[in-house]
């Protein structure tokens, strides 16, 4: 078991090419069901837009192959969206 502050701490990398994406910026949790749905990262870019809406990734948890102890790793391939 985990906190949510340990998730975030985390680096996200995608194992198909190593890079690393970021570290999550928010969970989405289903409330209902008491799991937890995916997360969202910053896009790529994303700075200090005063007048721009920047655009988030949002990766589904069925995405996320490994939990370590200071990265997550996931495969961008599975259903990644850009929100």
């Amino acid at each position: 078991m985990f906190k949510t502050s340990e998730l975030m701490d985390k680096d996200i990398i995608d194992i198909n090419t190593g890079k690393k994406l970021g570290n999550m910026i928010d969970i989405e949790v289903n409330l209902g069901e008491g799991k937890i749905e995916g997360f969202i990262l910053p896009g790529e870019g994303k700075g200090f837009r005063l007048f721009s809406k920047d655009i988030e990734i949002f990766i589904p948890w069925k995405a996320v192959k490994k939990i370590g102890s200071d990265v997550i790793l996931v495969n961008v391939d599975e259903n990644v969206t850009h929100v």
